[in-house]
């Protein structure tokens, strides 16, 4: 989804590296339009504006033409460049060029230490959040993931899709909060998930496994406890594939997108979010829902529909999934993503989203190597 977040940004970066031209530009249309006014400040900064946009070549060639152009314009004053007025203008361009290449260096330095961190954050979020397989079972599966953190490739969203002996187990959750703190949640959840979810019979005693965990890991903890919790939906498809098992803790009810048709996947009842079992007993309510071949299960957190436009209101992934969709669960996702773009600019909050597809017997069997990308960051 880097295209629907960014392509703006693309653009004001294109149009930014003209700027120290344009400054230019400027100088010599107003020297010429009016001669008494004195453009040396404006070529002066044309080096200075070129340092964090341009290379260095390019910097030294700015403060090159901007000597070059005051020294033309003197001459058309009629002035002779020994006057004190000239001297002084073209030795300040000369000095600012020369301060204006040791500060492209060092941009160039934090832009390099900057590719870098991402290079890390990149593969820290590969260990928190591994890509998952686009066919598991039989099942086509897609994921997206947007961070609210500039710069950030990992927050406080979560999901993981597990194959295991009971069926195949997914969750996405939502950990209050952002920052490292949401991060080390993130990677206790997950972690507590993965194993219960290989060794527990059934979805009661996984979430019952990742609340004792969750609640020891808030008892070492001084920093207000009952702060931290995290919203979830844990979903196993039963072995025919054909009826959805979920118990919601707190999360936003995830959508059954099936002909054209969008079903809302409520829970009977609600349940508090998982790190805050001690307030609640130990019954954990698990819905069943009927799955038919072709169906797209889509899931998310609440920084999807929380999402609000200029004028505060929040975005509605319905009216983007009623319709002809193709049974392709990364179509489905990009379909209501394009669609959140288009209702706000800026995401206030992490954001994730989840979609799994019932492919029908005899349906599209592609290639892995032509399904559209899972598990990526969108930006």
């Amino acid at each position: 989804m880097e295209q629907y977040r960014y392509k703006h940004i693309f653009a004001k970066v294109r149009w930014s590296r003209c700027l120290p031209a344009a400054v230019l530009l400027a100088a010599l249309v107003i020297d010429l339009a009016w001669p008494e006014f004195n453009t040396f400040p404006l070529l002066a900064a044309v080096p200075v504006i070129a340092a964090p946009l341009l290379s260095l070549a390019w910097t030294i060639t700015s403060g090159a033409a901007a000597c070059l152009v005051g020294s033309l314009l003197t001459l058309r004053e009629g002035h002779l460049l020994s006057t004190r007025a000239g001297l002084l203008g073209l030795s300040t361009i000369a000095v600012l060029t020369v301060v204006a290449a040791f500060l492209n260096r060092m941009f160039a330095h934090e832009r390099e230490q900057l590719r870098t961190s991402r290079e890390v954050a990149e593969a820290v979020q590969r260990a928190v959040l591994p890509a998952v397989p686009d066919r598991v079972r039989g099942l086509a599966v897609a994921t997206r993931y947007q961070a609210a953190q500039k710069e950030a490739l990992i927050g406080g969203d979560l999901y993981a899709v597990h194959d295991t002996p009971y069926g195949l187990r997914m969750v996405i959750g939502d950990v209050r909060g952002k920052g490292m703190q949401a991060v080390t949640m993130v990677n206790t959840l997950l972690g507590t998930f993965h194993a219960a979810a290989l060794q527990l019979p059934d979805l009661p005693s996984i979430v019952r496994g990742v609340e004792v965990q969750l609640q020891d890991v808030k008892s070492h903890r001084d920093d207000a406890p009952d702060e931290r919790f995290v919203t979830a939906v844990v979903v196993e498809f039963s072995p025919g594939q054909s009826v959805l098992l979920m118990a919601n803790r707190g999360h936003p009810a995830p959508l059954l997108v099936h002909e054209g048709k969008v079903t809302l996947l409520e829970p009977r009842e609600p349940s508090l979010p998982l790190g805050l079992g001690d307030l609640a007993g130990p019954e954990v309510p698990v819905d069943r829902f009927e799955w038919p071949p072709g169906a797209t299960l889509v899931m998310f957190t609440d920084g999807i529909v929380e999402a609000r436009n200029r004028d505060g209101v929040f975005f509605d992934p319905v009216p983007a999934l009623t319709g002809p969709l193709p049974q392709d669960p990364g179509a489905v996702l990009d379909t209501m993503l394009a669609a959140l773009f288009r209702h706000t600019d800026e995401l206030e909050d992490d954001a994730a989203a989840l979609a799994v597809t019932r492919v029908p017997v005899g349906g599209d069997e592609r290639d892995p190597s032509t399904a559209p990308q899972v598990g990526r960051v969108w930006k």
